[in-house]
């Protein structure tokens, strides 16, 4: 890689990898595959980490890969390789030809159907090279990393400040005669510190991450609001085990949206294995909430034209009025249920909650009393059952005003009626990630501390 800056003349153009999938594409038909799809991934990076005011690692990194998926009817064989070499692909190919011919049929398997393509493909402007010396990356980790040990006295370790820069190129290809390539940036830069006082020590972090290097906080912000965070931890306290309202920022807010999507995922619904289950024309939230994909987003983290089986996606409410309006399948998942795929084989796309008109404070003053959460920890969650169980820290509320700093508290529900009893959704949107959400209050949860 360049010492200069991670461009795209450093990649072979759109039309080099797109032969190199129709070639893999026509391997696998000479070989006597009835369908095949293959798809292409090239990347360059560079990451810089510093901690304790001295650069840790710098690593640059250059990753290829290729798969290929093949049918003979409806058996299936996949195989990669790193290696583009023309006689590794060939061999590739025929790995994937062979495992077809052992594996078991699959009534459901197969490409998208070829009417399901997407036919036109929007700029979107995800490609922005961060023109910058590596010399420059390491001095932006640095400043990050010195802005917050220089913020407080009390900030006294470093779990470390990190820049990186991707570029990649990603092409997928199938016998329907679907070929396109993709150019795509993504970077970013965090920090997270540790304080100590009497009360003990606490860590906290900041970040932010963005296609469009111009579009990043600067450095110096990154560390400083990583301190900032760490500092209002300080001196924290437990409290009893009680029933309150809880206010998740939107950062931590994310995921209570991501255990929806795995929910009403395709996996999820023909495994039976949701607790919203067959629940598509169901009221699940209340009648102001609204969730809205916005695939075409420039420079968006969750843009794209088409999912990574060729399938167009579109903008649609995936829940309008609390209503559940569609699944997230794949061809495979809507096969086993008797649908149409959704254009879901990669997620979703700029999935965003809309908000109930009140501001961050807004939402505190509606909260009075009870915990903001800013922090979770541990995997309780079960997406068979609903039930939601996780180390929490934070703060507590009183008059719409933070009091102190909690820590070592449980907080447990389950996610029916956590999604039920949402009352306010903050319009301090979060970006950073291809689910986006404000802050959400959530009425009533048990509050698990010390007795």
């Amino acid at each position: 890689m360049n010492d200069k800056n991670i461009d795209m003349l450093a990649f072979p153009d759109a039309e080099s990898f797109k032969n190199i999938i129709a070639d893999t594409l026509k391997m696998a038909q000479v070989k006597g595959a009835s369908q095949a799809e293959a798809d292409l991934s090239v990347s360059q990076g560079l990451s810089v980490a510093a901690r304790m005011r001295a650069v840790e690692t710098i690593e640059h990194q250059q990753d290829n890969g290729l798969g290929i998926s093949v049918y003979f009817g409806q058996h299936k064989g996949s195989a990669s390789t790193s290696n583009l070499d023309p006689e590794a692909i060939r061999k590739t190919v025929e790995a994937a030809c062979n495992i077809a011919r052992y594996t078991s049929e699959d009534s459901c398997t197969g490409l998208a159907d070829g009417d399901l393509m997407a036919q036109q493909f929007a700029d979107l402007d995800l490609y922005h090279p961060w023109n910058i010396s590596s010399e420059a990356v390491i001095e932006l980790a640095l400043e990050c990393e010195n802005a917050a040990l220089d913020f407080d006295a009390r900030i006294v370790n470093s779990e470390g400040a990190s820049v990186d820069l991707n570029a990649g190129v990603s092409v997928y290809g199938n016998t329907h005669g679907f070929l396109q390539v993709e150019y795509k940036t993504r970077h970013s830069i965090s920090c997270a510190v540790v304080g100590e006082s009497d009360g003990g020590m606490q860590r906290d972090y900041w970040y932010d991450i963005s296609r469009n290097p111009d579009r990043l906080a600067t450095a110096k912000a990154v560390g400083l609001k990583a301190a900032e965070r760490t500092i209002q931890r300080l001196d924290a306290q437990k409290l009893k085990t009680q029933q309150a309202p809880v206010l998740f920022v939107p950062e931590i807010a994310r995921s209570l949206i991501g255990h929806f999507t795995s929910a009403i995922g395709g996996a999820a619904q023909y495994r039976k294995a949701s607790f919203l289950l067959d629940a598509v024309d169901t009221r699940v939230f209340p009648e102001f909430f609204k969730l809205v994909e916005y695939p075409f987003e420039l420079q968006a983290l969750g843009s794209a034209n088409y999912d990574s089986e060729g399938v167009v996606v579109r903008e649609a409410d995936l829940v309008s009025d609390g209503v559940i309006q569609s699944y997230l399948l794949d061809s495979y998942a809507a096969r086993k249920l008797g649908l149409q795929t959704t254009g879901h084989a990669s997620g979703v796309h700029n999935l965003t909650l809309k908000d109930t008109g009140k501001s961050f404070d807004q939402c505190m003053k509606a909260l009075h009393r009870g915990l903001l959460v800013t922090e979770l920890m541990g995997h309780g969650v079960n997406t068979v059952t609903g039930d939601y169980s996780r180390g929490a820290a934070g703060f507590w509320i009183e008059n719409g005003e933070i009091q102190f700093p909690v820590e070592e508290v449980t907080i447990a529900s389950n996610l029916s009626d956590m999604y039920r009893g949402i009352v306010e959704i903050g319009n301090d949107l979060d970006w950073r990630g291809n689910i986006r959400t404000g802050s959400i209050l959530i009425e009533n949860m048990t509050i698990a501390g010390s007795d």
